[in-house]
């Protein structure tokens, strides 16, 4: 059992060490870096395609994309003329430092002003890896029941924002809104939470504001 902490301890540090040089070309570019984390299915890709039309033509963004297989979350925003890299893991539940530094390098990204990383879904595996991200955004679809904080705490406790997803759906699901609200406010009191639906528009405006405040509390503290 030592052994296998010990072994964990070293993947973790080397992680944190890529991701400090990775947080350091962030903070000289001024580039707000967004870890994007959920479950498969809760509407990550949606919200980024949602999000990258609402900013075109004020902010210039870019997106790294993490998956087992296939381009397709890659192909739907490049659709939309953003630059996109997907980063496809083999097998891997998370995206780490080291891939999202490659995927930098080979993406040949231009400078931009946000950069999403949509992570591999899972609400487990991608938690305890720093990417050099400023926060993390946990997604949860109103799909997916009213459960997922207190069954995944971890990330609920991690992330600075968590995104209620498919808002729309609501009528239609057995959600309760104010139990998950009062979930993360336990695992998270300074965490914000916002509702939307990527496809009606609702609660977006919300989402977008805290992109613009974020990005320029982060260039006002480099100045």
């Amino acid at each position: 059992m030592k052994k296998v902490v010990t072994v964990k301890r070293r993947v973790l540090a080397d992680n944190e060490a890529h991701a400090d040089v990775l947080r350091g070309r962030f903070a000289a570019s001024g580039t707000l870096v967004v870890n994007l984390i959920s479950s498969p299915g809760s509407g990550k890709t949606s919200l980024l395609e949602a999000t990258v039309k609402a900013l075109a033509g004020e902010l210039r963004c870019a997106v790294i994309e993490g998956d087992v297989a296939t381009e397709n979350d890659a192909d739907r925003i490049r659709a939309l003329g953003v630059p996109a890299h997907q980063i496809l893991t083999g097998g891997s539940c998370h995206l780490d430092a080291r891939q999202v530094s490659r995927g930098l390098a080979e993406g040949g990204f231009p400078e931009v002003d946000i950069l999403f990383i949509e992570n591999v879904g899972n609400l487990i595996c991608p938690t305890t890896y720093d990417l050099g991200e400023d926060f993390k955004v946990v997604v949860l679809s109103v799909t997916e029941g009213d459960d997922k904080p207190v069954k995944y705490p971890a990330i609920f406790s991690r992330a600075e924002v968590a995104v209620i997803s498919k808002s729309d759906l609501l009528p239609y699901v057995p959600f309760n809104l104010d139990t998950v609200r009062g979930q993360i406010a336990s695992l998270n009191p300074e965490g914000a939470v916002l509702v939307v639906s990527s496809i009606g528009g609702d609660g977006m405006a919300g989402w977008i504001e805290l992109l613009r405040e974020r990005l320029e509390a982060k260039r006002r503290a480099s100045r």
